[in-house]
Parts: C-alpha cells; structure tokens; sequence
C-alpha cells in the first residue's frame, strides 16, 4: 500500500498541505465554500472545510484507481466472493433492490427471494398494527420486545429512535440485548404478558445472550399465561434454524429468514427490520428501503470525485492515514439520530478494525479509526471542549436537516444556527489578535484563543424521513467499504469478537463452582474468578 505511487505523492503533498490553515485556504478561494460540495441523492456534502485542496482530491481519487476501488465496487454488486475469509458475497444491496431487478448468485436470482420475506413480514405487521394478530388471551398485541445482540440490536433499535416520528403510538416498542439481567427486567417491568410479542433476531439460533434473553422472556411469559402453547402467538423469529426455532416453541411458519451473505451490522433492511417494520408500518419501511437504493445507485455510477461515500471514504483514509487521526466524532444535530453514532460504532469499527490484508499480511497503516458521537447541541456542553482546545486532532461529521418533524417556535433555527456555528468555530477559530481587541486582560488571552483548522464534513437533508434516513445510513456503508478497499482488508468479517465469547463460555460454568477447583488461567483471571466466588456466595 505505501509503495504505490498515489500513495507516495500524498505523502509528499501532505508535508505541503499539514501548515495550511483553513483560514488561509477560504481566504485565497472566495468560491472554496460552493465549490468543494456534492449535492447527490437526496443529500449534501459540504467537505469545504477538511484541509484538502483540488490536488488533494485528485490524488485521493488517482489512490482509489490503483487500490481497484471500482472493481471492488462491481464484484460486491455483483455477488463475488468479496468476504474472503468466510467465503461469502456480501449482497446487501440486494436487500433493498426494487423487485424488477435481478442479482444472481451462483446463478439464482436473489432478489425474488428477498421480496417473498418482504411480502409475509408485510402481511404480518399489518396484522398485528391492525389488530388482527391475536394474543394467546385473544387480546391484542400493544407491546413488542426485540430480542437480539449487535447488527440484530443495534440496527432496529437505532431505525426504531430515528422514525419514530412514523411509528404507530398504540404500540411501545422495546429493545433487549445486553445479557446483564437488568437490562430484560427493565424492559418488560410494566408489560403485560398478554399483550407483549417477542421478536428473537438470531440467525443461526444459537447466539449465546440472545437466546439467554429469550428464555429469560419465555418464562416471563408463561408465568402468566402458563400454556406452552401461548408461545406461538407472543414469539416469532428471524431466523435460518428452522430445527432450533420449533425445539424452542416458535412456529416455524412465523419465522422470518434471511442469507449468509447478509452480515449482521448491514441487516437492519432484511427481516432483522421486522421490529421496525412493526413500528413504522410496510409502506415506510418499503420507503426506507428505496433511499437505500437511491444511494447504493449513486455510489455504483457517480465519478469517484462527486461520489458522496467515495469522497467521505477518502477523507477518512487522509485524516487517518496522513494526518493520525484515531478518532471520528458523528455529530447528528437531530435528537431522533440519537443512537446514530452508537450505530456507526458498530458498521465502521467492526467492519474496518483489522490488522492484517485480505491475503492476511500484516498492514503496515492506520485502519479502522474509532467513531463516537451525541447529538447537538447536547455534545456542545460535554466533549466539544477538548475538540476546540484539546490537543487532539479530531475529523467530525455533522448532519443536520433543514425542515423540522417537530417546528415548535423558533427552536429548529437555533438547532441550526448551532450546528453552522460549530463548522465555522472549528475551521476558523479565533486569534490571538481577535481576543485582544475585545479588551480581554492579557493573563485571560491565551485561555481564549482559539486555533481552529479542526476538519469538518457537514451532511444536510431536506427532512429527516424513512427514504433520507436510508440514505444516510447506505451513504456511510459504502463510505466504510471504500475505506476498506484502500486499506486492502477484508470489511465484512468479524474474528475479533469471537475469542472473547469462546473464553466466556469456558469461564462461565467455573464462576458458578462453589468448590475450589484448579483454575488454569493467568494469576489475575484467576484471582477475579475466586474474588467473585467468595463475593457471589456472601450475604448482602
């Protein structure tokens, strides 16, 4: 990778670009702020504010021909082999494909069969929404609890929050993922039985805290409905284990599949949505699904130097590679993206957190910076400080829409005023000049200098809606591929989180011992384990 020659020349342009300060770039460039943005399927990029130049985008573009960013691109929308290491395609674009298009695999067409699962979790939500899907008490369904772990959480619960807006009010939705019992108990503490769906998102059946959870919530059930028979009307699934799902109680009729070339953290638009389409209702989700499209078809065609996710790609691999960066704050001026970042933790940090190639070379780069955030103007009060004055150099992402769902007075305007504000306080900052001519005592100056040149994208949308929030979401997937295909790695496999269960599952039996038998750890597990022991046994 740092051989090739794009790569060779961005070094060398680095060292040219590093002294520039924003206030210097916009200065020399009235047009700077008009020219350096993409409006593209439904959504604008502002990049104006990264320390970039023209040279710097067209040597970012020239690093993306020669890693075969446009190959890489072809070969997933094609269906190849690209998650090598599992040996599987990563399709999710077919996921939200309209149904008059075809995208084979091994010579079957995927898509018809995405549509079939579309179509029955369609006809179920609606009977459910409606009233039509019965309790085992032949009461209505007024509660859903989505019991799942990662892209099986994080993703409907993130959709969930984001369009709320659209849901359907009669019904509370609820999210269980952590294996923590506080977390179910809490979820289910004023529901009733009778009246409360489980939906179980696991696609092999056998995830360790999501079925912990589902009998966790089995139980609860049946200590009020006490017929096992009761489970089949509060219980349905998203699921490939068919055996497993029946052994547990669930009607095999009333499981939703999906395919081992849809990773977890890119499944929240295949039936792992059902909780969402629950919310929201078919038509929105069908919505959302075509913004996803409208992105997937803008990033397949679009020129790499107006390609929206191409470009934030780029700008990643810059800060990250040329300029350290460790860090990407996403900063969602909207409360309903509150669990965005959260969300994007997941999609870029799991996809893009590997240390070795796709031919499992050990990378000699940066990949995988960690993503953080909270929504304005909540995060101006908390963490903003250190990306103002700190001395850490921090890219951020901000997104922001231009209509409000709730315009109550004036407080979509501040909303953002504050957002634009920041953008600007970042890039300009504010000199030591500027601080004396306001009269400021000369001790108190250096505490109120601001340096700026701290980089920032803004994304801005129109309305926050079930299609733009498709979009958004189908913008940083392909964002985190292109960073993937740069860096060379393999952005669809996750080995890294499975050491961790493996020894779980080995320590979990020796925690509930109450003999003293040979631990075979290192001295500090265990010196925990027995800690835990004697403290688990004593009285409270």
């Amino acid at each position: 990778m740092t051989e090739r020659p794009a790569w060779k020349a961005l070094a060398a342009h680095h060292r040219k670009v590093r002294p520039l300060h924003l206030r210097q770039l916009f200065a020399g460039d009235s047009l700077r702020g008009e020219r350096l943005s993409v409006e593209a399927a439904g959504l604008y990029l502002d990049y104006s504010k990264n320390r970039v130049t023209d040279e710097t985008i067209a040597l970012l573009v020239r690093l993306a021909g020669e890693c075969g960013l446009a190959e890489r691109i072809d070969a997933m929308f094609s269906g190849a082999t690209i998650n090598v290491t599992e040996r599987r395609a990563a399709l999710h674009v077919a996921l939200r494909a309209p149904e008059h298009e075809q995208i084979l695999l091994d010579g079957v067409d995927v898509v018809s069969g995405v549509h079939a699962v579309l179509g029955r979790m369609a006809a179920f939500c609606e009977d459910v929404r409606s009233g039509h899907w019965r309790g085992h008490t032949d009461r209505p369904i007024r509660n859903v609890v989505n019991i799942g772990i990662g892209g099986s959480d994080l993703g409907p619960a993130m959709a969930y929050e984001a369009l709320r807006h659209y849901s359907q009010r009669d019904l509370t939705l609820r999210f269980v993922s952590n294996v923590d019992g506080t977390d179910f108990a809490e979820a289910t503490r004023d529901l009733d039985p009778e009246e409360t769906l489980f939906v179980v998102c696991s696609k092999t059946f056998t995830t360790q805290e999501t079925l912990t959870n589902a009998r966790l919530a089995r139980a609860w059930s049946l200590r009020k409905l006490a017929d096992e028979r009761a489970i089949r009307r509060h219980f349905v699934a998203v699921s490939t284990n068919a055996e497993g799902v029946a052994r547990f109680g669930i009607d095999p009729a009333n499981m939703f599949g999906f395919w081992d070339w849809v990773g977890g953290r890119y499944s929240m638009d295949s039936a792992v949505g059902l909780s969402t389409m629950l919310a929201i209702g078919p038509q929105h989700f069908r919505a959302m699904l075509a913004g996803f499209h409208a992105m997937d078809q803008h990033f397949r065609s679009a020129p790499f130097e107006r390609n929206l996710p191409v470009l934030m790609g780029l700008l990643a691999v810059w800060h990250s590679n040329f300029f350290d960066a460790q860090t990407v704050a996403v900063l969602p001026y909207e409360q309903y993206l509150k669990r965005l970042p959260a969300y994007l933790q997941q999609l870029t940090m799991e996809s893009n957190g590997k240390h070795v190639t796709l031919h499992g070379v050990r990378v000699g780069y940066q990949t995988g910076p960690i993503y953080w955030g909270e929504p304005g103007t909540n995060g101006q009060h908390s963490f903003y400080q250190l990306i103002h004055q700190g001395t850490r150099f921090i890219p951020c992402d901000f997104i922001g829409f231009c209509q409000s769902l709730n315009p109550l007075g004036d407080t979509h305007d501040l909303l953002m005023a504050n957002l634009f504000a920041q953008t600007e306080a970042l890039a300009f900052g504010k000199t030591q000049a500027e601080v004396e001519a306001e009269g400021t005592p000369g001790w108190l100056v250096p505490h109120r200098v601001f340096e700026g040149n701290h980089p920032t994208s803004t994304i801005l949308a129109e309305r926050l809606t079930p299609d733009s929030l498709g979009r958004l979401i189908a913008l940083y997937e392909h964002s985190v591929f292109t960073q993937g295909a740069i860096w060379n790695i393999d952005s669809f496999d996750q080995w890294g989180v499975e050491l961790g269960k493996v020894l779980a599952q080995r320590i979990a039996p020796e925690l509930e011992r109450v003999d003293e038998s040979e631990l075979a750890h290192d001295s500090s597990t265990n010196a925990l384990i027995r800690r835990y022991r004697s403290m688990r046994r004593a009285p409270s």
